[in-house]
Protein backbone atom coordinates (compact mmCIF):
# COMPACT_ATOMS: atom_id res chain seq x y z
CA UNK A 1 0.00 0.00 0.00
CA UNK A 2 1.19 3.51 -0.83
CA UNK A 3 -1.12 5.20 1.70
CA UNK A 4 -2.86 3.82 4.76
CA UNK A 5 -4.92 5.89 7.19
CA UNK A 6 -6.17 4.03 10.23
CA UNK A 7 -8.84 5.36 12.61
CA UNK A 8 -7.95 9.02 12.16
CA UNK A 9 -9.62 11.33 14.69
CA UNK A 10 -9.41 15.11 14.31
CA UNK A 11 -11.15 17.72 16.45
CA UNK A 12 -10.83 21.48 16.20
CA UNK A 13 -11.11 23.43 19.44
CA UNK A 14 -11.76 22.21 22.97
CA UNK A 15 -14.59 21.88 25.43
CA UNK A 16 -17.96 23.32 24.46
CA UNK A 17 -16.43 24.80 21.30
CA UNK A 18 -14.96 21.50 20.08
CA UNK A 19 -15.81 20.58 16.50
CA UNK A 20 -15.25 16.96 15.50
CA UNK A 21 -14.26 16.62 11.85
CA UNK A 22 -12.83 13.11 11.51
CA UNK A 23 -14.07 10.27 13.69
CA UNK A 24 -12.17 7.10 12.89
CA UNK A 25 -11.57 7.69 9.17
CA UNK A 26 -9.67 4.83 7.51
CA UNK A 27 -8.55 4.10 3.96
CA UNK A 28 -5.85 2.38 1.94
CA UNK A 29 -4.54 3.09 -1.55
CA UNK A 30 -2.23 0.92 -3.58
CA UNK A 31 -0.06 1.64 -6.61
CA UNK A 32 -2.11 2.71 -9.63
CA UNK A 33 -5.33 3.19 -7.66
CA UNK A 34 -7.09 6.51 -8.23
CA UNK A 35 -9.77 7.36 -5.68
CA UNK A 36 -12.31 10.17 -5.73
CA UNK A 37 -13.02 11.68 -2.31
CA UNK A 38 -16.53 13.12 -2.09
CA UNK A 39 -18.66 14.66 0.62
CA UNK A 40 -20.51 17.90 1.42
CA UNK A 41 -18.68 21.16 2.06
CA UNK A 42 -17.27 21.19 5.57
CA UNK A 43 -17.18 17.41 5.88
CA UNK A 44 -13.40 17.34 6.31
CA UNK A 45 -12.10 16.41 2.86
CA UNK A 46 -9.35 19.04 2.90
CA UNK A 47 -8.41 18.13 6.46
CA UNK A 48 -8.11 14.48 5.49
CA UNK A 49 -5.86 15.33 2.53
CA UNK A 50 -3.63 17.52 4.67
CA UNK A 51 -3.28 14.76 7.25
CA UNK A 52 -2.49 12.23 4.53
CA UNK A 53 0.14 14.64 3.22
CA UNK A 54 1.70 15.12 6.67
CA UNK A 55 0.71 18.79 6.62
CA UNK A 56 -1.72 18.73 9.56
CA UNK A 57 -1.79 17.14 12.99
CA UNK A 58 -4.52 14.85 14.35
CA UNK A 59 -5.70 13.58 17.70
CA UNK A 60 -5.29 9.83 17.24
CA UNK A 61 -4.81 7.17 14.59
CA UNK A 62 -2.03 6.16 12.21
CA UNK A 63 -0.65 7.39 8.89
CA UNK A 64 1.53 5.10 6.80
CA UNK A 65 3.21 6.27 3.59
CA UNK A 66 5.14 3.91 1.39
CA UNK A 67 5.34 1.35 4.17
CA UNK A 68 6.66 3.89 6.71
CA UNK A 69 4.75 4.79 9.88
CA UNK A 70 4.89 8.49 9.01
CA UNK A 71 3.08 10.02 11.99
CA UNK A 72 5.88 8.89 14.30
CA UNK A 73 8.57 10.77 12.36
CA UNK A 74 10.11 14.10 13.27
CA UNK A 75 9.49 17.21 11.17
CA UNK A 76 12.65 16.81 9.11
CA UNK A 77 11.92 13.18 8.27
CA UNK A 78 8.33 14.04 7.37
CA UNK A 79 9.55 16.75 5.00
CA UNK A 80 11.92 14.30 3.30
CA UNK A 81 9.13 11.73 2.94
CA UNK A 82 6.86 14.34 1.37
CA UNK A 83 9.57 15.28 -1.12
CA UNK A 84 10.24 11.64 -2.01
CA UNK A 85 6.69 10.31 -2.25
CA UNK A 86 4.08 13.06 -2.58
CA UNK A 87 2.68 15.50 -5.09
CA UNK A 88 -0.03 17.95 -3.98
CA UNK A 89 -2.48 19.96 -6.11
CA UNK A 90 -4.53 22.66 -4.40
CA UNK A 91 -7.82 24.20 -5.56
CA UNK A 92 -6.01 27.53 -5.76
CA UNK A 93 -2.88 26.81 -7.75
CA UNK A 94 -0.43 28.51 -5.31
CA UNK A 95 2.04 29.34 -8.06
CA UNK A 96 4.75 31.98 -7.81
CA UNK A 97 3.40 35.05 -9.61
CA UNK A 98 6.83 36.37 -10.62
CA UNK A 99 7.95 33.02 -12.08
CA UNK A 100 7.30 31.70 -15.56
CA UNK A 101 5.42 28.42 -16.01
CA UNK A 102 8.75 26.69 -16.60
CA UNK A 103 10.32 28.20 -13.47
CA UNK A 104 7.31 27.26 -11.32
CA UNK A 105 7.54 23.61 -12.40
CA UNK A 106 11.34 23.41 -12.28
CA UNK A 107 11.35 24.74 -8.73
CA UNK A 108 10.13 21.41 -7.31
CA UNK A 109 12.96 19.21 -8.63
CA UNK A 110 15.53 21.88 -7.79
CA UNK A 111 14.37 21.88 -4.16
CA UNK A 112 14.78 18.08 -4.23
CA UNK A 113 18.40 18.45 -5.37
CA UNK A 114 18.30 18.44 -9.17
CA UNK A 115 20.57 20.80 -11.08
CA UNK A 116 19.04 23.85 -12.73
CA UNK A 117 19.66 22.29 -16.16
CA UNK A 118 18.11 18.92 -15.26
CA UNK A 119 15.16 20.54 -13.49
CA UNK A 120 14.43 22.70 -16.55
CA UNK A 121 14.53 19.63 -18.78
CA UNK A 122 12.08 17.79 -16.54
CA UNK A 123 9.78 20.82 -16.48
CA UNK A 124 9.87 21.23 -20.27
CA UNK A 125 8.98 17.57 -20.77
CA UNK A 126 5.91 17.55 -18.56
CA UNK A 127 4.66 20.97 -19.69
CA UNK A 128 4.82 19.75 -23.28
CA UNK A 129 2.75 16.68 -22.32
CA UNK A 130 -0.09 18.89 -21.09
CA UNK A 131 -0.03 21.18 -24.12
CA UNK A 132 1.85 24.15 -22.69
CA UNK A 133 5.00 23.92 -24.79
CA UNK A 134 4.25 27.38 -26.26
CA UNK A 135 3.42 28.94 -22.87
CA UNK A 136 6.45 27.84 -20.84
CA UNK A 137 8.03 31.31 -20.69
CA UNK A 138 4.83 33.10 -19.73
CA UNK A 139 4.32 34.42 -16.22
CA UNK A 140 1.22 33.72 -14.13
CA UNK A 141 -0.60 36.94 -15.15
CA UNK A 142 -0.27 35.92 -18.79
CA UNK A 143 -1.93 32.53 -18.29
CA UNK A 144 -5.63 31.66 -18.18
CA UNK A 145 -7.11 29.95 -15.12
CA UNK A 146 -7.06 26.59 -16.87
CA UNK A 147 -3.46 27.06 -17.97
CA UNK A 148 -2.37 28.05 -14.46
CA UNK A 149 -4.00 24.95 -13.00
CA UNK A 150 -2.23 22.82 -15.61
CA UNK A 151 1.06 24.33 -14.44
CA UNK A 152 0.15 23.45 -10.85
CA UNK A 153 -0.53 19.84 -11.87
CA UNK A 154 2.75 19.70 -13.79
CA UNK A 155 4.58 20.99 -10.72
CA UNK A 156 2.99 18.30 -8.53
CA UNK A 157 3.81 15.50 -10.96
CA UNK A 158 7.17 16.57 -12.41
CA UNK A 159 9.12 14.35 -9.99
CA UNK A 160 6.78 11.39 -10.63
CA UNK A 161 5.58 10.98 -7.03
CA UNK A 162 4.16 7.67 -5.87
CA UNK A 163 1.11 9.40 -4.40
CA UNK A 164 -0.85 12.41 -5.67
CA UNK A 165 -3.15 14.30 -3.31
CA UNK A 166 -5.48 16.78 -5.04
CA UNK A 167 -7.92 19.12 -3.28
CA UNK A 168 -10.73 20.09 -5.69
CA UNK A 169 -8.19 20.61 -8.50
CA UNK A 170 -10.86 21.80 -10.96
CA UNK A 171 -13.12 23.59 -8.48
CA UNK A 172 -12.24 27.08 -9.75
CA UNK A 173 -12.58 26.22 -13.45
CA UNK A 174 -15.54 26.28 -15.82
CA UNK A 175 -16.89 22.84 -16.84
CA UNK A 176 -15.02 22.71 -20.17
CA UNK A 177 -11.65 23.66 -18.68
CA UNK A 178 -12.30 21.49 -15.63
CA UNK A 179 -12.90 18.42 -17.78
CA UNK A 180 -9.76 19.07 -19.83
CA UNK A 181 -7.55 19.62 -16.79
CA UNK A 182 -8.95 16.56 -15.01
CA UNK A 183 -8.35 14.42 -18.10
CA UNK A 184 -4.72 15.52 -18.21
CA UNK A 185 -4.28 14.87 -14.51
CA UNK A 186 -5.69 11.34 -14.85
CA UNK A 187 -3.60 10.64 -17.93
CA UNK A 188 -0.36 11.64 -16.23
CA UNK A 189 -1.24 9.75 -13.06
CA UNK A 190 -2.04 6.55 -14.97
CA UNK A 191 1.07 6.87 -17.12
CA UNK A 192 3.23 6.98 -13.98
CA UNK A 193 1.17 4.25 -12.22
CA UNK A 194 0.91 6.44 -9.15
CA UNK A 195 -1.84 6.30 -6.54
CA UNK A 196 -4.08 9.34 -6.24
CA UNK A 197 -6.66 10.68 -3.80
CA UNK A 198 -8.70 13.45 -5.43
CA UNK A 199 -11.33 15.49 -3.60
CA UNK A 200 -14.08 16.53 -5.99
CA UNK A 201 -17.72 17.64 -5.96
CA UNK A 202 -18.23 16.66 -9.59
CA UNK A 203 -20.01 13.30 -10.12
CA UNK A 204 -18.86 13.01 -13.75
CA UNK A 205 -15.22 13.41 -12.75
CA UNK A 206 -15.55 11.07 -9.78
CA UNK A 207 -17.01 8.40 -12.07
CA UNK A 208 -13.73 8.31 -13.99
CA UNK A 209 -11.75 7.25 -10.91
CA UNK A 210 -11.14 3.60 -10.05
CA UNK A 211 -12.90 3.94 -6.68
CA UNK A 212 -15.13 6.47 -4.93
CA UNK A 213 -14.87 7.24 -1.22
CA UNK A 214 -17.48 9.23 0.71
CA UNK A 215 -16.66 11.16 3.87
CA UNK A 216 -19.80 11.16 6.03
CA UNK A 217 -19.96 11.86 9.75
CA UNK A 218 -16.18 11.80 10.02
CA UNK A 219 -15.88 8.29 8.57
CA UNK A 220 -14.94 7.04 5.12
CA UNK A 221 -17.14 4.72 3.08
CA UNK A 222 -16.50 2.97 -0.22
CA UNK A 223 -19.51 4.07 -2.28
CA UNK A 224 -19.65 0.81 -4.23
CA UNK A 225 -19.13 -1.53 -1.29
CA UNK A 226 -20.90 0.35 1.52
CA UNK A 227 -24.16 1.41 -0.13
CA UNK A 228 -26.32 -0.15 2.59
CA UNK A 229 -24.46 1.76 5.30
CA UNK A 230 -24.61 5.06 3.41
CA UNK A 231 -28.34 4.59 2.76
CA UNK A 232 -28.99 4.78 6.53
CA UNK A 233 -27.75 8.38 6.65
CA UNK A 234 -29.53 11.36 4.98
CA UNK A 235 -26.21 12.75 3.73
CA UNK A 236 -25.21 9.29 2.59
CA UNK A 237 -28.45 8.94 0.65
CA UNK A 238 -27.77 12.20 -1.15
CA UNK A 239 -24.24 11.06 -1.99
CA UNK A 240 -25.57 7.78 -3.38
CA UNK A 241 -28.07 9.75 -5.47
CA UNK A 242 -25.33 11.87 -7.03
CA UNK A 243 -22.32 9.56 -7.01
CA UNK A 244 -23.68 6.02 -6.66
Amino acid sequence: MILTLKDIVKTYGKGANALGVLDGASLSLKEGEIAALVGPSGSGKSTLLYIAGLLDSFDSGEVELGGVRADRLGDGAKARLRRELLGFVYQSHNLFADFSALENVAFAPMIAGASKHDAAGMAEEILAKIGLEKRMRHRLAELSGGEAQRVAIARALVRRPRLLLADEPTGNLDPKNGEAVFSELLSLAKESKMAALIATHNPALAARCSKKLALVGGKLYDITRDKSLLAKNPIGKEILKNFG
